[in-house]
C-alpha cells in the first residue's frame, strides 16, 4: 500500500541535504563547540554557518539568532523572559485566541504571576483585526504576541500592521512563526518583529532544534541557566548535528521557497476545488487569499473527523483533524471555536498539509479516498 503523507503541518520529511550535513557531526566531528582544540573549532564553525543560514531566511543578523530545542521552548522563552524583563513598566500582554498551546499555556502560567492577558478575537476566517489590537493597547502593555500564520486553518495574520501598533505604544512584538518560517517571506525589520520563534522540523530539518530571534537592543534575559553557551542566554552543550541539519534545511528552503510555494499553492487550490465540487457539505476554513500555500482545512457535514482519519489511515493516507499538539484531546479545536464554528460542527474538521514533495497523483488518490470514506461514514 502506497503511503501518502499529508500532515506536513505536524512535521516534515527531513531533506536528504539536511541528513547528509548532519552525519559527520554524529560520527567523526563530535567535538564540543565550547572547547578550544581543532576538533571543537570545527563544530563551532558549523554552528556559526548554521546560524548565518537561519538568520538569512528572516533577514536578521546572525548575532540575533539563538538555538533552542524547538518552537515551544522559543515561545516559552519569549513570553516568560519578556514579562520578567519589562514588568517594571507594566503587566499587560496581548495575544490571540487562536495561538498555539505553547503560547496559551504559558500565558495562563504568567497570569498566576500577575500578568494581565488580553486575548484578541478573530473573524470567521481566523484573521485578527489590527484595530482590535489598537483598542487593546494601554500604557501598561509590554508585549504583543501574534502568530505569523495559524497552524490549523493556515490563515496568515497581519503581523506587520500589528507589530507597528505595538511599537507605537512602546511594546515589543513577538511572533510564533513555526508554521511560516521557510514557507513564506519573513523580514524581521519590515515586519516590525522583535522576537520570533521557529522550529527545524517544520521546514524539512530535524526534530529537537529550533530558533529564537531576539532583535539587538531588546532586553530579554537568559532562559536556561548554566554555562556560557548561546552567548550566555541559553546554557547547555549545543545539539550540533541537529543544528547543522536545520541550517542546511533553512538554506535549501531559502533558495527554493518561491518555487515550492507556487507548486504547493497550485495543488492546494486544485484540491480545494475538487473537495468542494465532489463532496456535499464541505466548507473551506480559513482565508483563501491570505493563506499558507501548503494548507487545506475543511469541515465536512455529518462526519466525525477522528473516524475519518482512522479510515484514511487504513488506506495509507496521513492527515489530521487539527494541531498535532492537541492530539488525543476530547475537546474541539479552540481555533475553530474562536472562529465562531459551533462545537458540534468543529468535530468534523480535516486538515491536509502538503510539501514540495507532494504530487498531483497523491492529491487525486487522497481526495478519491476521502470521498469514499465520507459516503461510508454518512451511510
Amino acid at each position: 500500500m502506497e503511503e501518502i503523507y499529508l500532515d506536513n503541518a505536524a512535521t516534515t520529511k527531513p531533506l536528504g541535504e539536511a541528513v547528509d550535513a548532519m552525519l559527520p557531526y554524529m560520527k567523526d566531528l563530535y567535538g564540543n563547540p565550547s572547547s578550544v582544540y581543532s576538533l571543537a573549532r570545527r563544530s563551532k564553525r558549523a554552528l556559526d554557518e548554521a546560524r548565518d543560514a537561519c538568520a538569512k531566511e528572516i533577514h536578521a543578523n546572525s548575532s540575533e539568532v539563538y538555538f533552542t530545542s524547538g518552537g515551544s521552548e522559543s515561545d516559552n522563552w519569549a513570553l516568560t523572559s519578556a514579562f520578567c524583563a519589562y514588568k517594571d513598566r507594566g503587566n499587560r500582554i496581548i495575544t490571540t485566541a487562536i495561538e498555539h498551546p505553547a503560547i496559551l499555556n504559558t500565558c495562563r502560567i504568567l497570569e498566576k504571576e500577575g500578568a494581565e492577558i488580553v486575548y484578541l478575537p478573530v473573524d470567521s476566517l481566523g484573521r485578527v483585526d489590527p484595530e482590535d489590537a489598537e483598542k487593546a493597547m494601554t500604557d501598561k502593555t509590554i508585549l504583543v504576541s501574534v502568530m505569523t500564520a495559524n497552524n490549523e486553518v493556515g490563515t496568515i495574520e497581519p503581523i506587520r500592521e500589528i507589530g507597528a501598533i505595538a511599537h507605537r505604544h512602546g511594546a515589543i512584538f513577538h511572533t510564533d512563526a513555526v508554521q511560516a518560517y521557510g514557507h513564506i517571506p519573513i523580514d524581521v525589520e519590515k515586519d516590525n518583529i522583535d522576537l520570533l520563534s521557529a522550529s527545524g522540523h517544520k521546514f524539512h530539518g530535524p526534530k529537537g532544534c529550533g530558533i529564537f530571534y531576539i532583535k539587538n537592543g531588546v532586553r530579554i534575559g537568559s532562559f536556561v541557566h548554566g554555562g556560557a553557551q548561546e552567548r550566555g542566554r541559553r546554557a547547555g552543550t549545543e545539539n550540533v548535528a541537529s543544528i547543522v541539519g536545520m541550517g542546511a534545511a533553512a538554506s535549501f528552503m531559502s533558495k527554493h521557497r518561491e518555487d515550492f510555494a507556487g507548486k504547493e499553492a497550485g495543488l492546494r487550490d486544485y484540491a480545494m476545488e475538487r473537495l468542494e465540487n465532489e463532496i456535499d457539505g464541505v466548507a473551506i476554513l480559513g482565508d483563501r487569499r491570505m493563506r499558507l500555500p501548503q494548507n487545506i482545512d475543511i469541515l465536512i457535514d455529518g462526519v466525525e473527523g477522528e473516524s475519518l482519519l482512522i479510515m484514511l489511515d487504513q488506506r495509507g493516507i496521513c492527515a489530521s483533524s487539527g494541531s498535532a499538539c492537541s492530539s488525543g484531546s476530547l475537546d474541539p479545536s479552540h481555533v475553530l471555536l474562536a472562529m465562531g464554528i459551533p462545537e458540534e460542527k468543529a468535530y468534523g474538521a480535516l486538515r491536509l498539509t502538503m510539501s514540495f514533495m507532494t504530487t498531483k497523483k497523491e492529491i487525486d488518490l487522497a481526495i478519491d479516498a476521502i470521498r469514499e470514506c465520507v459516503v461510508q461514514l454518512r451511510a
